[in-house]
């Protein structure tokens, strides 16, 4: 690899394992987003989600992004319904946060064309989808900005090496998939290989799409 490398990640619905998980991330200075569902939390923490109370401590540091207000597969419901479960989730998490969302993540996966132009017009500037594949940045529609794999792809580390003519590396995933001892512990070793290696830096990627914009 002779260009420096951009590395992404992004972690799913705000559950409670994320505060083990950003812990991991700090230690190693790793950036990462994570794309909430505002209406999902109580005041206070339940057995699998932060509660709202404890969020920005949490989350201090790292960048938020839109995972919709309630979580619906947002192209199998009416699209008025739709702009509105993506509206609300947002205008809610910059209360709660105190920051712009400029990014999101279609909830299950599901987006179709009138979706994404409501992700658009909301006023975010990328939204994920789970379509894991290798594409060159910026992708061909901000709205669709496929991840290179999801933490657990069994190709990873393969992925991440040929991430090299790209430029952009990119995993996804939730913090509630890590279920042993065993797989932390691995998690660990991931994020410290990526942070030891000279040839790659950690981003962010309401900058990443920002600095895009800029250029054209």
């Amino acid at each position: 690899m002779n260009k420096e490398m951009i590395v992404l990640q992004c972690w799913d619905d705000g559950v409670a394992s994320d505060a083990r998980l950003v812990e991991i991330l700090r230690e190693y200075n790793a950036k990462a987003t994570f794309n909430l569902c505002a209406s999902l939390h109580t005041p206070e923490r339940t057995p699998g989600r932060l509660g709202l109370r404890e969020m920005k401590t949490v989350y201090d540091g790292f960048t938020i992004a839109n995972h919709s207000l309630t979580h619906p597969s947002l192209a199998e419901i009416p699209i008025e319904a739709a702009r509105r479960d993506i509206r609300e989730g947002r205008d809610r998490l910059q209360q709660i946060f105190g920051q712009p969302i400029l990014g999101f993540a279609y909830p299950n996966g599901s987006y179709n064309e009138p979706v994404m132009a409501a992700v658009r017009e909301a006023g975010h500037i990328y939204a994920r989808t789970v379509v894991n594949v290798e594409q060159p940045f910026p992708p061909e529609d901000a709205m669709a900005f496929h991840p290179s794999c999801h933490f657990l792809a069994p190709d990873f580390w393969a992925r991440y090496e040929r991430a090299e003519r790209n430029g952009v590396f990119y995993f996804w995933g939730h913090s509630y998939e890590m279920r042993s001892e065993a797989m932390w512990q691995a998690f660990r070793e991931l994020i410290q290989r990526i942070s030891s290696d000279s040839r790659a830096r950690w981003g962010n990627l309401t900058e990443l799409f920002e600095s895009e914009k800029e250029r054209f």
